[in-house]
């Protein structure tokens, strides 16, 4: 008959920290210990139709401004913006899946009037967004204008102090993986105080412009699916850089 001894000291601290371990263990498997990914918020620019009403331009404000002027199309192909900005925000969804990014869309398809830019920001505002990344491409008079451009919030006590640096920090690495993918003009980064999507935003908020569809040269390019999947890959790059991860997490 075996006779039952009581265990050593250093058996017993064996023991401990064995069940230290397996607990630690549990921790990570059951979740807890893992930081939630953070969020994007793509916001494809206009739609179907545009919307004369007027909002606020900002919180308090009494200065309105209409809603949805309807955007830009392409002066050769004749490609709507609303249609350009919705593929390439598809596939840039995506692509930030993929790479282990919460998305939410403003919209999914181009079909009606537009939504106005407080209910866009707002979106932003209720899914915590850690970026609001708004997407359009630019029109101009003049069919010589080109190039790739990132508007951020200019500062305003109240509206965009606390999303001003974040901001302006996004811009700048996206503009330079956009740049790099697109290889178009290189027009830089610009301030806007008169933005309502940016005066409305509790969440650090840029809007690009792919380049410009009233210039024969882009609006051909901005046409190609190949060019379109560089666009999205650009947008993947420089938000991945602006949370601190890999670009390479989207792909070639």
């Amino acid at each position: 008959m075996s006779v039952a001894r009581s265990p050593s000291a250093s058996c017993k601290l064996q023991l401990a920290l064995g069940a230290v371990a397996v607990a630690s263990v549990a921790l990570v498997g059951s979740g807890a210990a893992h930081t939630a990914a953070p969020v994007v918020v793509v916001d494809p620019g206009h739609d179907r139709l545009a919307n004369l009403r007027t909002e606020p331009i900002g919180p308090g404000s009494a200065t309105r401004k209409i809603l949805d002027g309807g955007g830009t199309h392409g002066v050769v192909t004749g490609i709507a913006e609303p249609d350009l900005t919705l593929a390439v925000s598809l596939r840039l969804r995506e692509l930030l899946r993929r790479a282990g990014i919460r998305v939410v869309l403003t919209r999914t398809q181009t079909a009606g009037k537009s939504m106005g830019n407080i209910a866009r920001a707002r979106i932003a505002n209720r899914a915590h967004a850690g970026l609001f990344l708004r997407v359009h491409a630019d029109g101009s008079a003049s069919s010589g204008a080109r190039g790739t451009h990132t508007l951020t919030p200019s500062l305003r006590r109240g509206w965009t102090d606390d999303v001003y640096a974040a901001s302006h920090r996004a811009a700048r690495l996206v503009q330079t993986e956009l740049v790099r993918a697109l290889g178009f003009p290189d027009r830089g980064i610009q301030e806007r105080s008169d933005y309502t999507g940016f005066n409305w935003a509790d969440v650090p908020v840029i809007l690009v412009e792919l380049g410009f569809m009233t210039n024969p040269t882009e609006d051909r390019e901005l046409a190609r699916p190949a060019v379109r999947e560089r666009a999205a890959l650009g947008l993947c790059r420089g938000t991945l850089r602006f949370f601190g991860l890999r670009p390479g997490r989207c792909g070639r």
